[in-house]
């Protein structure tokens, strides 16, 4: 499936990415275009639109795009969950959900200035976002 969101992607946009390709959709084809034109586009490439006003999927209320994909898709993974309260932290920039989320901020940063263009980015975002999956996974079975 073609999906499509904002360019200059961070937190949320990449996040998203990552969650659709690895849980989601096996064979995704990612678009990034100007915030104005990502409606337009969607329509015309026949594209899921995420993380944009208007978008089929985006926030809503106090949960981030991640949050919102993983409930539209009825998703329970427990490693997932865990990531996904620090990606809400730092996309949101409510550090005080998790002690995590500041510096997943911190590095979302640091990928955009390092790699501008947005295919490059996320691309070398998914090992990070692989990383911190497995961090979670061993996080969640500490807890019991």
């Amino acid at each position: 499936m073609k999906w499509i969101t904002r360019s200059h992607v961070h937190v949320d946009r990449v996040a998203c990415p990552w969650l659709i390709a690895r849980f989601i959709d096996s064979e995704p084809e990612f678009m990034f275009v100007p915030k104005s034109q990502v409606l337009k586009v969607a329509a015309r490439e026949e594209a899921i639109s995420y993380d944009a006003p208007g978008a089929t999927y985006d926030h809503d209320g106090d949960l981030c795009t991640f949050d919102v994909l993983i409930r539209a898709f009825q998703l329970t993974d427990k490693p997932l969950l865990r990531l996904a309260k620090v990606v809400n932290g730092a996309d949101t920039r409510r550090y005080d959900l998790d002690p995590l989320a500041r510096g997943l901020e911190a590095l979302a940063t640091g990928y955009g200035l390092r790699f501008p263009d947005d295919r490059e980015n996320i691309e070398r975002q998914f090992d990070l976002y692989d990383a911190l999956y497995a961090w979670c996974a061993l996080d969640v079975a500490k807890e019991g």
